[in-house]
This record gives C-alpha cells, sequence and structure tokens, in this order.
C-alpha cells in the first residue's frame, strides 16, 4: 500500500508540473519607454513575488494554468495591473507603461557634461568640472562626481554636491582621467551621465625658468620656457615653494609645508615623481617663508639649515652630515654652495631676522671674507657667481625692523671678494617697491629677481636686468610670481 501511494503522489507532481507555463513581462516609463528597474512584480493568485533588472525585464515561472491579475508598483509611479492567461508549456508576453504618480517628482534628466569636454588637454592640474540638466525644478537634485584615471585603479567618489559644478585641485600632471555625474532626488533611482574623458597635460622637461605663484591660500611651483609659455608643476592642495634645479640630476628639489613642518622634497622637471628627502632633521629657521637651501652643480647633495646648523644629505633622503655649527649661535637663514670651487656662502641673523650677517666659508668651516656683517634691517637672496668670487644678494637699505619682516627700501648688490665692495644694481627700482631674491643668470650677464610694493600686500613680479650696460634694462619676465629660479 505504502509503495502505491508513493507512486501515485510522484504521478501527481509529474502532472501539476506540465500543467505549468510562465508569464515574461517589461516595465518602462510611459511616453519616454524609458525602462524602469527594481519594480515590484506580483501576481493574483499570489505567486513568487519578483523585482524588474536594469532592462526592465521580469520573469514569473511556473505558474499554473489560469487566469492571473498582474501587479506592477514601483514609488513614484501609478501601479497597474495587467490580465493574463498562462497555460501549460507556453510563455505569456506582458508589457506596463507606468506614469509618475500625481504629486510626485519626476525622475531626474540625464546630466549633460559640459566641462571639460570631450578629450580635452587641460594644461592646469585644477579643473572645475560643469555639468547642466534640462529639468526645470532642480532644487532637490544632489549630484555626485566619480573621478578614475588611468595611471592606477584610485577611484574617487565626491557626494553631496548641490550645484552643477565642482572644483578640483590634485590632478596628475600626464594622465588621462573619466568621470561621470550621478544625479538624486532621494524618491527616484539615481540618473547616471555618460562617462567623460580627459587628459592633464605633460610639462616640458627642458624649461629653464622655475617659480611660484600663490593659488588661494598655497603657493605653486610652475615651469616657463623662453617664450613665457608657463606649466603649473604642483598641486594648490599642498604649499610648495622655492624651486632649485640641479642641472645634473635633471630634478627639482623645493621646499613643501605640511601644517607646521618644512621639508625637502624633489620631483622630475615635468612635475612628476615627487619624492620627500628630509625626515629626522627638517630645514628650520626665523621664518620658514624666508630661509633657502642649496643644491649645487656636479654634487649629489643638498644643504640646509636648522637654525645655528648646516646640514648636507644625499638627494635619495640618506647620508645626512653635520656640516657647520655658527660660533655664536646665530640662525643660518640662506645658503649658496660651490662644489668646484669649494666654497659656502652663508647669510646668518638673529631670530627676529635681524642683525644680519653674509659670509663666505670653505668645506672645513674656515672664513674666507665677509660682503654684512651685524647689519640692521633684512636681507633676502643670496648666490654665488660660478667663480665663487662674487655674490649677488639684496639688503634694505632702511634698515627698518618689525614683526612683520617687512622691507621698505630693499635693492639688489652685487659683491666683488676681489675688491671687497659692493655695487648696487637696483637704479632703475620704482618709488616705494622692494628688489627681492636675485639670482644670476646661467651665463651671469643677466640677474633675475622679485619685485613688489613695500606695502607687503601688493602682488609679486619677476624681473631680468641686464648688468654692465649703461641702459635702463629691467624688464618684467613674469606677472604675479616670485622665488625665481633660472637655469
Amino acid at each position: 500500500m505504502f509503495s502505491f501511494l508513493f507512486l501515485y503522489s510522484c504521478s501527481e507532481d509529474y502532472a501539476d508540473e506540465s500543467l505549468t507555463g510562465s508569464v515574461m513581462g517589461k516595465v518602462v516609463m510611459a511616453e519616454s519607454n524609458t525602462p524602469l528597474t527594481n519594480v515590484k512584480i506580483e501576481t493574483s493568485p499570489s505567486s513568487t513575488t519578483v523585482f524588474t533588472d536594469e532592462k526592465g525585464n521580469f520573469v514569473l515561472q511556473t505558474l499554473k494554468q489560469g487566469e492571473y491579475s498582474v501587479k506592477a508598483e514601483v514609488k513614484g509611479y501609478t501601479t497597474a495591473f495587467k490580465g493574463v492567461s498562462v497555460y501549460p508549456g507556453k510563455t505569456s508576453n506582458v508589457v506596463f507603461e507606468l506614469s509618475p504618480a500625481k504629486n510626485t517628482q519626476p525622475v531626474p534628466s540625464t546630466p549633460s557634461l559640459i566641462n571639460p569636454s570631450e578629450n580635452q588637454v587641460v594644461k592646469s592640474t585644477s579643473i572645475v568640472f560643469k555639468w547642466s540638466s534640462k529639468d526645470k525644478d532642480k532644487s532637490k537634485h544632489i549630484y555626485s562626481l566619480t573621478l578614475k584615471n588611468d595611471s592606477d585603479e584610485t577611484q574617487q567618489t565626491f557626494t553631496g554636491i548641490k550645484d552643477t559644478i565642482f572644483e578640483y585641485n590634485n590632478l596628475k600632471l600626464g594622465v588621462k582621467y573619466f568621470w561621470q555625474i550621478t544625479v538624486e532626488d532621494k524618491v527616484n533611482n539615481p540618473v547616471k551621465s555618460e562617462m567623460g574623458s580627459f587628459s592633464i597635460y605633460k610639462a616640458p622637461k627642458d624649461n629653464r625658468f622655475f617659480y611660484t605663484k600663490k593659488i588661494k591660500d598655497n603657493l605653486v611651483i610652475f615651469s616657463s620656457d623662453e617664450n613665457g609659455n608657463e606649466f603649473q608643476l604642483t598641486d594648490s592642495e599642498n604649499n610648495s615653494f622655492r624651486p632649485v634645479k640641479n642641472q645634473t640630476a635633471n630634478k627639482i628639489a623645493f621646499f613643501r609645508t605640511n601644517t607646521t613642518e618644512l621639508d625637502i622634497y624633489t620631483m622630475d622637471t615635468d612635475g612628476s615623481n615627487v619624492k620627500k628627502i628630509t625626515s629626522s632633521v627638517r630645514p628650520n629657521g626665523f621664518n620658514l617663508n624666508e630661509i633657502t637651501f642649496s643644491w649645487p652643480m656636479n654634487s649629489n647633495q643638498i644643504y640646509f639649515a636648522n637654525f645655528d646648523k648646516l646640514y648636507a644629505i644625499n638627494s635619495n633622503g640618506q647620508g645626512l652630515q653635520l656640516l657647520y655649527q655658527t660660533p655664536n649661535g646665530a640662525f643660518i637663514s640662506e645658503i649658496d654652495v660651490s662644489v668646484d670651487q669649494q666654497r659656502i656662502a652663508l647669510k646668518t641673523n638673529n631670530a627676529l631676522g635681524y642683525q644680519v650677517h653674509i659670509y663666505c666659508i670653505d668645506f672645513s668651516g674656515n672664513h674666507l671674507f665677509t660682503v654684512l656683517k651685524d647689519k640692521p634691517g633684512a636681507s633676502s637672496g643670496l648666490q654665488l657667481s660660478s667663480s665663487a668670487d662674487k655674490v649677488v644678494y639684496a639688503y634694505d637699505l632702511s634698515g627698518v625692523e618689525n614683526r612683520d619682516y617687512r622691507r621698505m627700501n630693499s635693492r639688489i648688490f652685487i659683491y666683488d671678494s676681489n675688491s671687497n665692495q659692493s655695487t648696487e644694481i637696483s637704479a632703475e627700482i620704482e618709488a616705494g617697491t622692494n628688489d627681492l631674491e636675485p639670482r644670476f643668470s646661467p651665463n651671469e650677464a643677466y640677474v633675475i629677481f622679485t619685485n613688489t610694493s613695500n606695502d607687503g600686500r601688493s602682488p609679486k613680479d619677476i624681473y631680468v636686468k641686464e648688468l654692465n650696460s649703461l641702459l635702463k634694462t629691467r624688464v618684467e619676465k613674469f606677472k604675479n610670481a616670485a622665488m625665481p629660479y633660472w637655469n
């Protein structure tokens, strides 16, 4: 009897399955025929509940033969019903066209990408993304921006954007980027734009001028060719300044601050391969904006000061050495080193930046000659000539001293150790301005320097002046720029 009942029940199940069919369907928006995803599909009589996929499709399987009412329901749209007949071994089809429910938000339109344009080459490490929406009421729209690149697997998503504009300041040079905008309204499903792409330029490696410009609250390093075409090398998210190029290594060393700490970094001349050099002992002095370092030609060592001590460190960040300490505890603020001539020029001062002393020593610390000693007022800019017998520097003739280190009448001088005399070369200076941060040109026929108003607030500009000429040869080279280096 048991065996008979078992065989009978199996035969009944087989008979039920042979009487089943399925329903295949699609849910779209009325008028636009846009597929609707995640729509809830139910039947009456009841069966398995399913949801539409990304293309708006759904399938109800193993339905017993009969008549059904199929319901399509999703938030923000009017619920719809369709009658359908299920036949054994057959698939019935049904299509729903859902209309937005009254008093609900319409689905956001697809954002259109505006800036950067497709495949644009951007000549900056900063960019302002722009996009548009056709919707009249965008007050409830919230956007997000997805950004990725072809150099690594990093993907960044910036959320909570309420406007159709977003600024980003940390792009990588020579990299291709991809970006996409998603709009949400907390009612409908998110809507994504197409994927856009753009590239960041790659700066030339053979530019000879380097300097800084202020972007927002940070200093940013630029390079320029002979025609004045400039290229941004560092991003505006970091405070980077005092670029110094080493021709032999074909790299740039520079200062970068991190909160209150200052470190020396190096990078390639196109702004790539940034590397931190200093660690346990860092550059320091009376004012981090006024101190300098030296990376002489034909040398693998970078020279910097930490208050009254002079250090050398290999350009790979190893081999830190203490070379010299001032005998009176004065702070070393500026340095220039000639390895070929075995000379080191130093500018020292007190904790306020005054009581200036500019002098030259050899690599054993022996004094060679003095340029200035115990002078009141401020000084800035210091460089040895290629023969190391001349020093170009700037000094404030007013002798004024204040907490802001403001200068009133800073002029440029060239000291000749053979004659023990300094010659002023700022005769063309405009009244009420300061000449600062002078450096020789590579052939020493010119001096490049910064000029700015003595009010301490005005923009700075870089000028070039020809030496050994009776003519007025002061020429503006770069606007709103400072800390020049000519290689």
